[in-house]
């Protein structure tokens, strides 16, 4: 029977859990890494090469890892108790109703997980939040735990994750930093460096910060902020750019060449999607009207709104363009996944074009190679509330295609909305010739050659591009 030095438990085996803590057993393999979650079918993926979750690399891992050091389990009491550090890494969705609804985090979930390993732990642990979570949930949880009757001791620590979707694994491999924190006591600085020695096996030291608990919670919460921020104000200087004539992307690299800005961040698109960028802002809001810093709030919240505005500018430029109706007519919709290389639909900007184009009784087919049916339907019903129950004709409206050919074939207008590198390959002399006359093109990642389609005859409309009607001189002739 193999001896490991540490064993760790992480409750929850979704889109962080998994994957961080399949990477932690690959790089540590004298520690036993077990993945918890309460979901069967979870679980029983993650025990498969059918993961539920795809992420590129991943499938690798798990399989270099899985059976030997690397777990995952429903049998979340046992694993508690046998743990050294748990890992909490489950959701915390934005409230939906009460105090705070729309903006404030719902913690629920991390406190349910510290209810449960206080009544089940009998020996010390370190506690760490994964979690994405509001400034001092850390004290909730402590607290929490404190309160057992056992006389253990628990120290809790701070763990968020900087993770972007589609290059996860890569991320954990390679992390930019890996941030600890914890209570600048002696008991929780002990606890800090025992998991700081963790990450060490393969992340260098000087890349691995250690702060108070405060001060690592908020960090997560402001990097997605400052992210989201970027994409916002380049998304909000295309408007201009179509205004004026001006190109979006040439101003992209003007400003990225300077030192001080960057080039990250900076491509303008139909909008930023995925399950932190707007939670993460809204928590960032809600806690600073909580504080009374209305004025900051208000920056933040702006951010949501310009967001909003480009997303809602996309379905309109549609529509405008198509003769001002899109009734009845076949609308391609190339991309449904928030980014691409990953299958996560969550708040993605596609969901909401599909939404303004059902409202304007489009008939819609939707290609994504990633996504399916159901987790279209899911998110759809879930945050824009459009479901069969309430829309006549909702599976006939919208059609899920094979592949791009299908979805195009007599269609009006197709939209790209996720960057998938297929898109940029397909056959598009193929694709104008199976569509009604003209054939449009609504690229809202920037992500085609746009002379060479206006070549072949389609009429193109981009985010942040000249239109070659009112700026002639602006386009560059082919």
């Amino acid at each position: 029977m193999t001896e490991f030095k540490l064993k760790i438990c992480c409750m929850g085996a979704g889109y962080v859990g998994g994957p961080t803590m399949a990477v932690i057993a690959k790089k540590c393999p004298d520690i036993k890494v077990t993945v918890c979650d309460i979901s069967q079918k979870q679980i029983d993926a993650w025990n498969t090469d059918d993961l539920p979750i795809y992420e590129p690399g991943l499938l690798e891992v798990v399989q270099a890892c899985r059976g030997k050091n690397l777990f995952f389990s429903t049998d979340l009491d046992k694993e508690l108790d046998e743990a050294d550090i748990i890992f909490i890494s489950v959701n915390t969705p934005t409230k939906t109703q009460g105090i705070g609804a729309g903006r404030a985090a719902n913690i629920k979930n991390c406190e349910l997980c510290a209810r449960h390993i206080a009544k089940v732990a009998t020996s010390d642990k370190i506690v760490v939040e994964k979690s994405t979570v509001p400034v001092k949930t850390a004290l909730a949880v402590e607290r929490i735990l404190r309160s057992n009757e056992k006389g253990i001791k628990f120290q809790v620590l701070s763990n968020p994750e900087f993770l972007a979707e589609g290059t996860a694994i890569d991320d954990l491999f390679k992390p930019d930093r890996v941030l600890i924190g914890g209570q600048q006591t002696e008991d929780g600085l002990k606890a800090a460096a025992t998991l700081v020695d963790v990450y060490a096996n393969w992340v260098p030291r000087d890349q691995i910060l250690t702060t108070n608990l405060w001060s690592s919670e908020l960090s997560k919460l402001v990097a997605n902020a400052f992210l989201a921020q970027r994409v916002s104000s380049i998304n909000s200087i295309s408007a201009l750019c179509e205004a004026t004539g001006a190109d979006v992307s040439e101003i992209s690299r003007a400003v990225g060449m300077d030192d001080r800005i960057g080039k990250r961040f900076l491509q303008s698109s139909v909008g930023f999607g995925g399950s932190c960028f707007q939670k993460d802002i809204l928590n960032l809001v809600y806690l600073c009207e909580t504080y009374g810093l209305q004025e900051c709030a208000d920056y933040w919240n702006q951010v949501i709104l310009m967001n909003d505005f480009q997303k809602k500018r996309f379905s309109e430029k549609v529509v405008a363009n198509m003769f001002n109706t899109v009734t009845g007519k076949k609308i391609a919709i190339l991309g449904y996944a928030f980014k691409k290389d990953t299958g996560d639909v969550r708040e993605t900007p596609s969901m909401f074009v599909v939404r303004d184009l059902l409202q304007e009784n489009a008939k819609i087919h939707v290609y994504d190679p990633k996504v399916t049916r159901e987790e279209m339907w899911s998110e759809m019903s879930y945050t824009c509330g459009v479901n069969a129950d309430n829309t006549p004709n909702l599976e006939e409206s919208v059609v899920t295609s094979a592949d791009a050919y299908s979805a195009c074939d007599g269609a009006h207008a197709l939209c790209t909305l996720t960057e998938w590198d297929e898109f940029k390959m397909l056959d598009y002399q193929k694709i104008y010739d199976s569509m009604a006359k003209p054939a449009f093109i609504f690229d809202g990642r920037n992500i085609l050659d746009h002379a060479a389609l206006r070549k072949i005859g389609f009429e193109v409309h981009a985010i942040g591009k000249p239109d070659p009607e009112k700026f002639p001189e602006a386009v560059l002739k082919v």
